[in-house]
């Protein structure tokens, strides 16, 4: 039996599949299966979903999300999240959240959620990150087994036009050894600056602990700004409108103003999510999203996912679409998983095994 050439480069999305992955920005309930939606809202009597066959709730939710606007996208996300509402239900997502990214050849994963979504039915904000947690560690144990080893842990978000921020930084304390290693706010950014739950980041920064903040999604500067300024975050949730502050000159060199040259001085990862960003309208295509230019400004730029069942992708397909548009090669891919890596929210010895001993050794191969 002879061994298959090394490839080349990242030319198909099968190939693509072959390399190490190290994902930060991923919400659980935006990567359910089509089936698991079904299957569960059956089970439990839900029938609100806006299909009853496969293949058109898949066809749904693949297009529903592709708005232009952030309000919009998240609409699909009161059927996830309403079949999110029981111990079993949140075990079996978490679980195949786990088995799907392994599958891609995910090596570390962040996947977030927001516990006060997932009460309605009397679950207790513990019970809810007790049952995902369990669900991450069977899958572990379940993709190790097949072949596929992943790390997985959980950040816990809040919701921006909520008020229990403060309640849920606690949740993310009290779970820290747990598998919890970090808080985040997510929603809609119009109308709900970061600064609004300024006593939840200070009470993370008080128990010396890990956040990341959504901003400059759907909202400019301002919302950067504050992540930053205000907030103190460790990392910045999408930080596409960014942008707005680089100003390219016609010689081809860039200026950076005050906010971007913080960003990039301090090495704030910037949690780039790409199909997403062109769904939501904060950019227009993949081939004119800013991740190229802050990539090659040497912004600390990672690759995510955001909602895998929203935007119909996997973090093989978002590497794909950014080689297919910019010319990537594996050392750039390699860069871009490090960036990740080296961000990550799992401590400095954990990092760097993954770094030198699962992703640098596997980029290798494919380097040749």
């Amino acid at each position: 039996m002879t061994t298959p050439p090394t490839p080349t480069g990242p030319q198909d999305l099968q190939v693509i599949q072959q390399a190490p992955k190290a994902l930060l920005h991923d919400h659980l309930d935006g990567g359910l299966r089509p089936a698991t939606v079904l299957d569960i809202a059956g089970s439990i009597g839900y029938d609100d979903l806006p299909a009853t066959d496969l293949d058109t709730l898949a066809a749904w939710f693949r297009t529903a999300a592709h708005s232009g606007s952030l309000e919009r996208y998240l609409e699909p996300f009161a059927h996830t999240v309403a079949v999110m509402q029981t111990p079993e239900a949140l075990h079996r997502v978490a679980y195949e959240c786990v088995e799907d990214l392994a599958q891609d050849s995910v090596v570390y994963a962040e996947v977030r959620f927001a516990p006060e979504l997932h009460i309605d039915n009397g679950l207790s904000l513990d019970d809810v990150v007790d049952a995902v947690l369990a669900g991450f560690a069977d899958g572990e144990k379940a993709a190790a087994a097949a072949g596929r080893p992943i790390v997985v842990r959980c950040l816990v978000t809040a919701m921006r036009h909520a008020a229990r921020s403060r309640e849920i930084a606690e949740l993310a304390i009290r779970f820290r050894d747990k598998g919890v290693v970090g808080f985040d706010i997510a929603g809609a950014e119009a109308g709900y600056p970061p600064t609004r739950h300024l006593d939840a980041f200070e009470y993370m920064r008080n128990n010396n602990a890990r956040f990341t903040i959504h901003a400059g999604e759907a909202f400019g500067l301002p919302s950067i700004h504050e992540a930053l300024a205000f907030c103190g975050a460790d990392r910045l949730g999408h930080g596409v409108r960014l942008v707005d502050d680089i100003e390219e000159r016609p010689d081809g060199t860039h200026h950076l103003g005050r906010v971007a040259s913080i960003v990039r001085d301090k090495r704030i990862p910037l949690e780039m999510c790409p199909s997403s960003n062109v769904q939501t309208g904060a950019a227009r295509s993949i081939a004119e999203h800013p991740f190229d230019m802050l990539a090659r400004l040497r912004f600390r730029v990672t690759v995510n996912t955001d909602n895998r069942l929203m935007s119909d992708t996997t973090m093989s397909q978002e590497m794909l679409r950014l080689v297919e548009a910019f010319g990537y090669g594996w050392s750039d891919l390699e860069r871009f998983t490090i960036n990740a890596m080296k961000s990550a929210f799992l401590p400095f010895d954990e990092r760097l095994a993954i770094i030198d001993e699962v992703i640098k050794p596997r980029y290798a191969v494919l380097i040749g």
